[in-house]
Formats: C-alpha cells, sequence, structure tokens
C-alpha cells in the first residue's frame, strides 16, 4: 500500500499508545468498561487525525459580538461499522464526527482454522454514491470481512474516498486490502506481526468483542 495511503498512528508518540496499551494488557482487559472506553477514545483520536485530511472552506459565523470567519467542514463523512466489537470504536467517530449518518453490517467468520468463512447477514445504509465512507472495525486481521462488508456496500453506490481505520491490524490483512480494495485509505492504530494458524494478530489483543461485550456463543445456526 502506497506511503500516502497507510497511516499507523503507533509511529508517532502519543497518548494513543497509552490507549492501546491498555487494550492489550491481560489486567486492564479485566474491566470491560475501561476496554469499550479505550476503543471510543480510540476512535476519538483517529477521527480527529483523519478529519485533517477532509474537504474545508470558509464560512462566516455570527458572534454575539461580530461576524467571524471561520474555516468549517464541508462534508461529513458517513461511518460505517461491523458489528459487534466495531460498536464503541464508531461512537468515538461518532462523538467527533456528530453531523455524520452511520451504517451498520452484521458480520460472522467461522473460526477455527486459517481458511475462514466469513457470513454477511445484516446491512443498513444510506446510500454511498460519491460520499466519503469510513469504514471502521478494531481488528483487521485476514481482511476477508471488511472486504467482503464493503464490496457488498456497493450496493448502495460508489464512495469518492474509502477510508478503512482500525485499532491493531496484521501485514497479512494489510496486504489482503491491498490487493482487494486498492483505492482505499488505511489507518491503523498499530501494526502487529503476523497471524498465527487460528488467524488471530499477534501480539494482539485476543478478542476485542468480547472483550467488550462479554463472551458469547460460538454455535451459528
Amino acid at each position: 500500500m502506497a506511503a500516502n495511503r497507510l497511516h499507523i498512528l503507533s509511529q508517532t508518540p502519543s497518548l494513543a499508545n497509552h490507549f492501546i496499551s491498555e487494550l492489550r494488557d491481560v489486567t486492564v482487559q479485566k474491566d470491560s468498561l475501561r476496554f469499550r472506553r479505550n476503543l471510543e477514545r480510540l476512535g476519538e483520536v483517529m477521527a480527529y487525525k483523519i478529519s485533517e485530511t477532509l474537504p474545508y472552506a470558509e464560512q462566516t459565523i455570527q458572534t454575539p459580538l461580530a461576524q467571524t470567519q471561520q474555516t468549517l467542514l464541508q462534508e461529513f463523512p458517513i461511518l460505517a461499522t461491523v458489528l459487534r466489537a466495531g460498536l464503541p470504536f464508531h461512537q468515538g467517530f461518532l462523538n467527533y464526527f456528530d453531523h455524520s449518518t452511520s451504517a451498520f453490517v452484521g458480520a460472522y467468520r467461522v473460526e477455527g482454522a486459517r481458511k475462514l468463512s466469513v457470513h454477511l447477514d445484516y446491512m443498513a445504509t444510506p446510500h454511498l454514491e460519491d460520499k466519503i465512507l469510513v469504514l471502521v472495525d478494531p481488528m483487521l486481521a485476514t481482511g476477508k470481512s471488511l472486504v467482503l462488508t464493503y464490496k457488498d456496500m456497493l450496493r448502495f453506490g460508489t464512495p469518492k474516498r474509502i477510508i478503512i481505520a482500525a485499532i491493531i491490524a496484521s501485514p497479512e490483512g494489510v496486504a489482503h486490502l491491498q490487493e482487494q480494495i486498492p483505492e482505499a485509505e488505511l489507518w491503523l492504530g498499530a501494526l502487529d506481526e503476523h497471524l498465527n494458524e487460528q488467524s488471530y494478530i499477534v501480539p494482539g489483543l485476543g478478542d476485542a468483542g468480547d472483550l467488550a461485550f462479554g463472551e458469547k456463543n460460538e454455535k451459528v445456526q
């Protein structure tokens, strides 16, 4: 992926590294409320950094004393996330892009082997034609669910710009996105070492959905 399309927050020292460290720490992970809040805080940090790349224009604002010129965002992006782990991360983006509309996708993967089967079973999205789309998911492991999600969303129009945001990613997932969605801009909290045989990111942090909301029944109906 071209350097100008790949942004990694952890390469620059900031408080984002503290939030990522707490997400990884097995002792801090026991506090699900703090885990969710750190996902949300990283969404806020990443939203702010992404906002610096969006289009702005001068507008006149009336204060109680006078008019003044302010540089304001021209277009709020559509924010999309994959249920359920993406919800706190998405909320962080929504806290900052508070005029944005949202899209939600239900996706799950059948785990237990390197060869994964990914399924979509729910989608609610506004029209995407000629919009800026920010697709957020805390963990970019194989990248298969994000690619499948994005390609299915294209039924609702082709965005003029696609930004994918993840907190922790694997090199394999980044490579898969580069191949399948070459136009995407990728924003990461950290780029980790590799995927293990169960397609979990190493060192990673475990299952973000379970840590945020509790363990799930693995049975797929």
